[in-house]
């Protein structure tokens, strides 16, 4: 038996999975941790994490690590992903983290975060022709999925809280910084010249700000628990209304929008314009969100690599 945490430092928040792998390959989920730190709140176009931010990191950090200290057996993937990668004083806080947290932090690029989300879908969603999108806090992953198989994927450097801090006040969004914003990802999305591979397909979206999405249309239709969303579809249509009621609101009004959590309000805007411009641009007619992303496809990845190992073993002990 093996306890096996996956920690994910993103820019908006940090999660922890903790998952039981049972020594005849089965599992199951022990532990989920989230804390929002906004780890690349105010960065700037100079790359540095500021000290407040670091500060909420390492305290998130230590949280996770009172709870998994005490697991027997533990094995930890810890990975670091576009706020650190983007950040000028990257070692010294990795540096710090491995001192005062004892996580070796792993910084992965942005193709790798984008290969993750692939697996953790394409295991637990029906993804044979698809456009994957995640949106998260610093950066978006785009995997154009033919054939069941990996055709193309990228990372751009926009999220919701660096497209918020760059173009969108957090009270009123105003038509001309929603019109900059807004031009700015579609001038991004165009010369992605693949993209265009994916015209007519369905998106598989996943991030905070995508499932959002998906929680606020499961409020509105007072399904029962409308945090389970993976597997859910929505239309266009939908996402276009949707998004409309949520630019209408200033920020006080989007915080009582139900099913959007008070603590991304102010980043929810941003977070879903790559979204709509992206089924825009594929002229796609439907979303399917997946709860499952960047730690499922480290775990799947890990399980894999345990059954591969034991029948190894099993061979060698036959010869």
């Amino acid at each position: 038996m093996e306890n096996f945490a996956v920690i994910d430092l993103g820019s908006n928040s940090v999660r922890m999975t903790i998952t039981r792998i049972n020594d005849d390959g089965t599992y199951e989920p022990v532990k989920q941790m989230k804390s929002y730190v906004r780890l690349s709140e105010n960065m700037g176009e100079a790359h540095v994490l500021q000290p407040a931010a670091i500060d909420r990191t390492l305290t998130a950090l230590q949280s996770f690590k009172d709870v998994y200290k005490g697991l027997d057996n533990l094995q930890i993937k810890a990975v670091a992903t576009a706020a650190t990668r983007q950040a000028v004083n990257q070692k010294k806080f990795l540096k710090t983290v491995t001192s005062q947290i004892g996580i070796p932090l792993e910084v992965i690029s942005g193709t790798t975060e984008a290969y993750y989300d692939y697996l953790g879908v394409s295991e637990t969603l029906p993804a044979t022709n698809a456009v994957i999108l995640d949106t998260g806090g610093g950066s978006s992953e785009i995997v154009l999925v033919q054939n069941n198989a990996i055709s193309h994927l990228i990372s751009i450097p926009l999220g919701s809280v660096n497209l918020t801090q760059q173009y969108l006040p957090t009270d009123r969004i105003t038509a001309d910084s929603l019109f900059d914003a807004m031009s700015f990802v579609n001038e991004i999305l165009t010369n992605i010249w693949w993209l265009r591979n994916g015209l007519n397909l369905p998106v598989i979206g996943l991030g905070g700000s995508n499932r959002t999405m998906a929680k606020i249309n499961r409020r509105f239709k007072k399904m029962l628990n409308f945090e389970d969303i993976h597997g859910y579809r929505l239309s266009r249509q939908s996402i276009d209304q949707t998004f409309s009621r949520i630019i209408r609101e200033d920020f006080a009004g989007r915080k009582q929008i139900p099913g959007l959590s008070k603590d991304r309000a102010d980043i929810i805007v941003g977070g879903l314009i790559p979204l709509v411009l992206l089924m825009r641009y594929l002229d796609s007619d439907h979303i399917t969100f997946s709860n499952n992303g960047l730690r499922e496809g480290i775990l799947f990845e890990h399980l894999n690599d345990l059954r591969t190992k034991n029948v190894r073993n099993d061979s060698d002990n036959n010869l």
